[in-house]
């Protein structure tokens, strides 16, 4: 895992960068398992009513979707062989294709040191090792997971990007406490699944896209500030010439963008919180 600096032959080669895709079994092929791929047809930020609820979105690369096992479930106690690690579009961690015994395939998350040829297993009778998946009840405290789930049996939700992972720090009665990277800490059900190694992918962040184009790729269009749209488009919009706005950054409806609180305030997993995240540099005292 790396990444891979091009010589600068123009001027979006100069300051982009890629990854290497040596944790990758075929990276020049990159053929996915046919049976586990599904159209992934794109909305442009669009309602099924034809509204725009989302700005900026549009266009990109064609992409198939991987349909990924979260839940980890369907055969407890099962060994499965990890055929390959692949490159994901949809997401930034890699993905595993692993086969099970009676010869079903199954796309999982991959732990970082995952490679082809290791053995993998979900259920209560699994090994606490790289790539498998127990209930938090099961897992020695101290090692890192993810692919947390939230409730037990609805399928990972927390920690899926890459280079994520949470510490499995103690365990109360029927709960589990969790320590997150954002600082957070959280309990969670024991009877809740989690996989055990932090994903895949750590250099994700550092990837320079080095040029607009990039990003058109993904399907990001260019993001008009505020302060240089027409009134009737975004509060800070209209003035003659070039303004600073005249009042506190905020969206196009209105909502304060610095310092406001948007998490809402009866939200039911409020109560499983049991310290919040340090709050970002913004805030005075920070």
């Amino acid at each position: 895992m790396g990444i891979r600096i091009y010589k600068p032959t123009s001027a979006g080669r100069r300051g982009g960068s890629v990854s290497d895709f040596a944790e990758c079994t075929t990276p020049r092929k990159n053929k996915p398992e046919k049976s586990l791929l599904v159209p992934n047809k794109k909305q442009g930020g669009r309602n099924n009513q034809g509204v725009i609820t989302v700005r900026f979105r549009g266009g990109g690369h064609k992409q198939m979707y991987r349909l990924i096992d979260f839940k980890r479930n369907k055969k407890d106690g099962v060994a499965a062989a990890v055929i390959s690690i692949e490159y994901d579009p949809n997401r930034s961690a890699r993905i595993a294709l692993i086969q099970y015994t009676d010869g079903e395939k199954a796309y999982i998350l991959a732990p970082a040191g995952l490679k082809a040829g290791d053995q993998v297993m979900s259920g209560v009778t699994a090994e606490a090792r790289t790539g498998n998946c127990l209930p938090l009840g099961r897992i020695p405290l101290g090692m890192t997971v993810h692919n947390v789930e939230m409730q037990p049996g609805r399928g990972g939700q927390i920690c899926r990007s890459a280079g994520c992972s949470a510490t499995l720090t103690n365990r109360d009665g029927d709960w589990a406490q969790l320590t997150f990277p954002s600082g957070e800490i959280r309990r969670i059900p024991i009877s809740c699944r989690a996989s055990l190694g932090s994903l895949s992918n750590p250099d994700h962040m550092n990837v320079s896209l080095g040029k607009a184009g990039r990003k058109r790729w993904m399907g990001r269009k260019p993001h008009q500030r505020g302060v240089s749209q027409n009134p009737v488009s975004h509060p800070m919009g209209g003035g003659e010439g070039r303004s600073k706005g005249g009042r506190h950054p905020c969206s196009p409806t209105g909502v304060l963008s610095k310092g406001g609180k948007t998490r809402k305030k009866r939200k039911p997993s409020k109560s499983a919180i049991v310290r919040r995240r340090r709050p970002g540099p913004h805030y005075a005292g920070s």
